[in-house]
C-alpha cells in the first residue's frame, strides 16, 4: 500500500472514530488483522474495515442474517495506470524532440538507457551480403557433389 493509500486510510478511520466510540466493533477482530472504524455520522450504522495485510479497505454493515462487508473502491490502480500511460506518452514526445534535433525543455533529462535497453533493433544484411553468403554456399555445394562423385567412381573402380 502506498502511503497516500495509507494515510487515507488512517484518515478516514481518525475521523470516524470519535462518532461511534462508545459502540463495539463487530466480530472478527481476533488475531488484529483488521481494524474497524465507526462510520461517521450521517453516513449510516456501519464500520470501515482495515484489513492490515492487504490494505483493503471494506464497508461493513449489519444485514439480517449477520454482518457482510463489500470492499471500498480502489483507485489506486486507476492512477497507476494513468502516470504509466503519461510517462510513456512524455517519452514518446521527448524522443521526438531529439530525432527532430530539437533540445529538450529545461529540466528535463532525455529517457535513460534503461527504458530505452528494452527495444529490441534488428539490422538486417544487404542484398550484398545475402548474394556473397549464397555465392559461398553454392561453392560448398558445388564441392560437396564433386567429392561424392569422386567416392562413387572410386567405388566403382574397386569392383
Amino acid at each position: 500500500m502506498s502511503a497516500k493509500a495509507m494515510a487515507l486510510v488512517i484518515g478516514v478511520v481518525c475521523l470516524a472514530a470519535p462518532a461511534g466510540a462508545d459502540e463495539a466493533p463487530p466480530p472478527d477482530t481476533a488475531g488484529g488483522r483488521y481494524v474497524f472504524a465507526k462510520e461517521a455520522a450521517g453516513q449510516g450504522n456501519g464500520y470501515m474495515r482495515l484489513d492490515t495485510q492487504t490494505g483493503e479497505v471494506s464497508l461493513c454493515r449489519q444485514r439480517a442474517v449477520g454482518w457482510a462487508c463489500t470492499a471500498a473502491p480502489d483507485d489506486r490502480a486507476v492512477f497507476e495506470n494513468e502516470i504509466a500511460r503519461l510517462r510513456a506518452e512524455n517519452a514518446a514526445l521527448k524522443k521526438d524532440l531529439v530525432t527532430h534535433g530539437l533540445p529538450l525543455p529545461p529540466g528535463t533529462t532525455a529517457e535513460s538507457s534503461s527504458t530505452q535497453s528494452n527495444q529490441l533493433t534488428v539490422q538486417l544484411p544487404s542484398d550484398a551480403q545475402v548474394a556473397r553468403v549464397m555465392a559461398f554456399a553454392a561453392r560448398i555445394w558445388h564441392r560437396f557433389v564433386a567429392a561424392v562423385e569422386r567416392v562413387q567412381k572410386q567405388l566403382m573402380n574397386k569392383s
